[in-house]
């Protein structure tokens, strides 16, 4: 019987490819005993145990789903900085690199009932060696699945860009999952954008909601971001917030509108600000030990906040750091910041594969990748 086995490449940056993925595995495992993970070409790597280097996804999938290869099977090619242009120069083999992908799949296909094949960004990524997704999806004899955002004519725009590609390389896309579909939009985008793809035989394998939640950064990713480390609070790098405010109002202001569950943006020269958080903080506490009112800051400005102030953030284990740039470069920082999935934060992982897994028609997936 022919392996349930395809590649999964996104219309462009940033549409929730991992985050599909992640879904689409799970719900492959309560199907078949055993299931293959392989990211043939990576760019975002990260150095593992025995010294070398893997692409990050390949990490976060074997460590949530306990996958059995060794991780460098799973991420056969890497492109550190400066690849491509070794490529040109003729460093590095194209012929090398194709064989080192068909080892790498062959050895995951032989032990395993299911294969989902994650690809680099959009169908056409790895084009400047030769490697596009849709001539590696060719090259291992896969169908393709497209994840699409989910809205209609700039979505169906960017899907059909993606299908030439494919067609070039004589490979089949076996369905679309469309991603983030806001709830008021999703019966109109299903039933005009399933009308589109008639037209190309394409079927709809999935609509999976918008979360907000699986947008919203940790502590962990304002670290990175500011390429800054916790001044307090060190036990709550994962911590997420549900509310972000910058604050350059009044004291008297800020005193009523002090949430749960809140990031606070403030200069590190609003002491009164600071202060005035951390009684807020106290008396919850006080109120009941078992409570937390589950802040965060990041404070801002040309000076660092001092370090009496820092040793009270410390006390009250609110994690905190401190950001040279202006509260409003802050803001424009974290706005236009994409949050990835890191194999740390266990709760967005789980939130992520329940809401995909839920939303995608796996019966259909198999009828469309069998065909």
């Amino acid at each position: 019987m022919r392996k349930e086995a395809f590649f999964v490449a996104a219309t462009g940056q940033h549409v929730g490819k991992t985050t599909t993925c992640l879904g689409l595995v799970s719900g492959l495992m309560k199907r078949h005993k055993k299931v293959g993970f392989i990211k043939p070409i990576g760019q975002e790597h990260v150095e593992i145990d025995t010294g070398i280097h893997v692409d990050k996804d390949v990490i976060l999938f074997k460590d949530h789903f306990q996958l059995e290869e060794k991780e460098e099977t799973m991420s056969p090619v890497l492109f550190p900085r400066g690849f491509t242009r070794d490529f040109i120069d003729g460093k590095v083999s194209e012929k090398e690199l194709a064989e080192r992908i068909q080892a790498s799949y062959q050895t995951i296909e032989e032990k395993n009932g299911a294969i989902v094949v994650e690809g680099t960004g959009h169908v056409g990524v790895g084009s400047i060696v030769n490697l596009s997704n849709a001539k590696v999806a060719a090259m291992l004899g896969l169908d393709m699945i497209l994840i699409a955002s989910g809205g209609l004519g700039s979505s169906f725009d960017a899907l059909a860009v993606n299908k030439a590609l494919c067609d070039a390389h004589n490979v089949k896309i076996a369905g679309v999952i469309l991603n983030r579909v806001h709830n008021d939009k999703r019966e109109m985008v299903l039933s005009y954008m399933e009308r589109a793809l008639n037209q190309l035989n394409i079927p709809i394998l999935g609509c999976i909601p918008f979360d907000p939640f699986l947008s919203n950064p940790t502590m962990q990713d304002f670290e990175l971001l500011f390429k800054a480390t916790l001044l307090s609070g060190e036990d709550h790098h994962m911590r997420h917030f549900r509310h972000m405010r910058l604050v350059a109002t009044s004291l008297k202001n800020y005193r009523e509108l002090i949430l749960p569950n809140q990031l606070i943006i403030t200069p590190s020269n609003r002491e009164d600000i600071i202060l005035s958080t951390l009684t807020k903080h106290w008396d919850v506490k006080i109120a009941n030990p078992n409570e937390d009112l589950s802040v965060g800051m990041i404070l801002t400005g040309d000076s660092t906040p001092r370090q009496t102030i820092v040793e009270a953030l410390k006390k009250a284990n609110i994690p905190m750091l401190y950001a040279p740039v202006s509260s409003y470069k802050a803001m424009e920082m974290i706005n236009s910041y994409t949050v990835k999935i890191r194999k740390e934060d266990k709760e967005k992982i789980i939130e992520a594969v329940e809401l995909v897994e839920g939303h995608i028609d796996f019966d259909e997936l198999t009828k469309a990748i069998h065909k």
